[in-house]
C-alpha cells in the first residue's frame, strides 16, 4: 500500500469527513450509555500541516485553511463543533488565516477528544508505520485499542461491541477504486449480520458519477435499512483523473441528523468549491418505513 495520508491531511475530503464524524459522535453521546468507537483504517492519528509531506502537496490550502475565515460562533452547528476541535489542539489558532494551524487531527484524534471516559476506542491500521505512530499518539490514553491488522478482515469479529451501541468508520485510501468497493461491501455485510442496530459510516471518492452508482444500488438490494448519503462536489464529476468530490454513507444514522447536514453541506461548498461550480446532497439511499 502506498497511500500516505500526510500528503493529503486538511484536504476538502477531510473537512468534509471529520466535520460529519464530529456531528455523529456528538448525536450518540446524547444518550448516556458508553459508546465504541471503531476505526477500520485509522491512519496515523495526527498530522503535522508544516511538515514537508503536507507543504508538498498544499492541500491544505484548499481544505481546511479555507474555513479559517468563519467566525466560529456565526458557523452552522456541525462546523462550530469542527472548528472549535481545531482551535482545542492548535493553540493561539486566530479565526484569520494569519495564523495558520499547525496540527490536524486524523479521525482517531478527533473521536478520542469527543468521546467520554466511559467510551472505548477500537483503532485498526495495517501499516507499521501509521500503526506506530497511533500506539504513541494514545499510549496513556486507557480507552484506546490499538490494532496492526487489516481494518475489513477484523471488523466482523469486533462487532457487536461490548457496548452494544457505537460507531464505525469505514475510511480506506481507494488506490483501486472498484476492488474497494468491493471490499467495503463484503465487510458491511458481514459486520451488519452481527451488528444491524449499529452506525456505520463509509467515505468514498467522487470522480466519475457512473462509479458510486452501483454502489449506492448495493445498500438497496442487500437488506441494509435507513441509510443516508451525503456527497460534496468540488467541480463537475466528469474525469477519472482528478477527485471531483466525495461521499459519505450512513447507516443507522442518529435521529435527524439529515437536517443538521442540511445546515452545514452549503456552507462547506461555499467555502471549498472551485470555480463556483460545487454541489452538495443529501439524500436517503433506503429509508425504512
Amino acid at each position: 500500500m502506498n497511500y500516505q495520508h500526510a500528503f493529503h491531511a486538511g484536504n476538502f475530503a477531510d473537512v468534509f469527513k471529520h466535520t460529519i464524524l464530529v456531528g455523529l459522535i456528538d448525536a450518540l453521546k446524547k444518550k448516556p450509555a458508553p459508546l465504541c468507537y471503531l476505526d477500520t483504517h485509522a491512519g496515523a492519528g495526527s498530522y503535522d500541516l508544516r511538515a514537508m509531506q503536507a507543504e508538498k502537496t498544499g492541500e491544505a490550502a484548499e481544505g481546511v485553511l479555507r474555513l479559517l475565515e468563519f467566525e466560529v460562533n456565526s458557523a452552522p452547528e456541525l462546523l462550530k463543533r469542527y472548528l472549535e476541535l481545531l482551535r482545542s489542539l492548535n493553540s493561539g489558532m486566530d479565526a484569520r488565516p494569519a495564523k495558520p494551524l499547525k496540527v490536524y487531527p486524523g479521525s482517531p484524534l478527533i473521536a478520542a477528544q469527543l468521546l467520554r471516559p466511559e467510551d472505548r476506542m477500537v483503532l485498526c491500521e495495517l501499516q507499521p508505520g501509521e500503526a506506530a505512530s497511533l500506539k504513541a499518539l494514545f499510549a496513556r490514553d486507557r480507552r484506546v485499542g490499538v490494532h496492526e491488522r487489516d481494518g475489513y478482515a477484523a471488523l466482523p469479529a469486533l462487532v457487536p461491541p461490548k457496548e452494544r451501541r457505537g460507531l464505525v468508520l469505514i475510511d480506506p485510501p481507494f488506490e483501486a477504486q472498484e476492488d474497494e468497493f468491493r471490499a467495503i461491501e463484503k465487510a458491511i455485510a458481514a459486520a451488519y449480520a452481527r451488528w444491524p442496530t449499529g452506525t456505520y459510516a463509509i467515505w468514498y471518492p467522487i470522480k466519475l458519477r457512473e462509479q458510486t452508482r452501483p454502489f449506492h444500488r448495493w445498500f438497496g438490494s442487500n437488506g441494509i435499512k435507513k441509510t443516508l448519503v451525503a456527497e460534496l462536489l468540488r467541480q463537475p464529476d466528469d474525469s477519472a483523473l482528478r477527485l471531483n468530490g466525495c461521499g459519505m454513507i450512513i447507516v443507522n444514522p442518529p435521529w435527524q441528523f439529515e437536517r443538521q447536514l442540511e445546515g452545514s453541506l452549503p456552507e462547506l461548498r461555499k467555502h471549498l468549491a472551485l470555480s463556483g461550480s460545487g454541489q452538495q446532497r443529501i439524500d436517503w439511499l433506503v429509508r425504512e418505513s
